[in-house]
């Protein structure tokens, strides 16, 4: 603008300029916005739609989104007392950080009455991850000792038995008995790793123990749409927006 930024400030605390953050939003072709219209009008209860329209409660369902977590940031920010030591961190390749991919769960809190106590929604957050017996020794570990290392490819296959190891099960562990009658669906993104809701291995391991839990796909370019991409993700984008992919 080519003036002094301490001009640029008192015009701002003037109101003659007005400060303004722009995000960029998903481009959303004509098809895209007639899913998402019939995806909210799908949200409406049915009874409600002749009088005043209502939406539905959302207490059947769960959203999942997955996040990639870096195991550390290049540069941290301490607090120490004077006297602490600083603390020493040292990877081999600052351009090569090991991170993690962690599928997040969570549904709506409310208070749950078959066992006397508040349901939080928190579901679980799983890590794709797999153990392995170290080959050969080192100076950390013994030969055979089991490590934790991370999968960097997720597929179908890997997505499918996260959900049906670690996301279904802590469904079954947590859910509200009042709600257990009702179905409950998992509405997923359209990533391509994602299985199709008619997934037959998937089908059968949901109907297990009087559960009726089923997938579903939130409209195309709609992150919105999805209340982890609202809070948990988008919340993690601000903290490492440098260092997310």
């Amino acid at each position: 603008m080519k003036v002094a930024k301490s001009t640029l400030h008192r015009r701002i605390k003037e109101g003659v300029i007005k400060a303004h953050s722009n995000a960029l939003k998903p481009h959303l072709t004509d098809d895209n916005k007639l899913v998402r219209l019939k995806f909210c009008l799908s949200m409406l209860q049915q009874e409600s739609l002749n009088d005043a329209p209502v939406f539905e409660n959302m207490f059947n369902m769960v959203h999942i989104d997955e996040k990639w977590f870096y195991m550390t940031k290049e540069s941290e920010k301490y607090y120490l007392h004077p006297e602490e030591e600083h603390p020493m961190r040292t990877c081999r390749s600052k351009k090569f950080i090991v991170k993690v991919m962690f599928l997040a769960a969570v549904a709506r809190p409310r208070f749950d009455c078959s066992r006397n106590k508040h349901f939080d929604g928190k579901i679980g957050i799983f890590p794709f991850a797999f153990k392995e017996p170290a080959k050969r020794n080192s100076k950390n570990r013994v030969a055979g000792t089991l490590e934790t290392k991370p999968i960097l490819s997720v597929t179908k296959e890997v997505y499918r038995r996260c959900l049906i190891d670690n996301v279904l099960p802590a469904i079954r562990a947590k859910w509200p008995q009042s709600n257990v009658i009702s179905p409950i669906f998992i509405q997923q993104d359209n990533a391509k790793p994602h299985i199709d809701p008619m997934d037959v291995e998937f089908i059968e391991a949901a109907t297990r123990e009087g559960f009726d839990i089923r997938l579903s796909f939130q409209p195309p370019n709609s992150p919105d749409m999805n209340v982890l991409d609202l809070g948990l993700s988008m919340n993690y984008h601000l903290k490492v927006s440098t260092m997310c992919s």
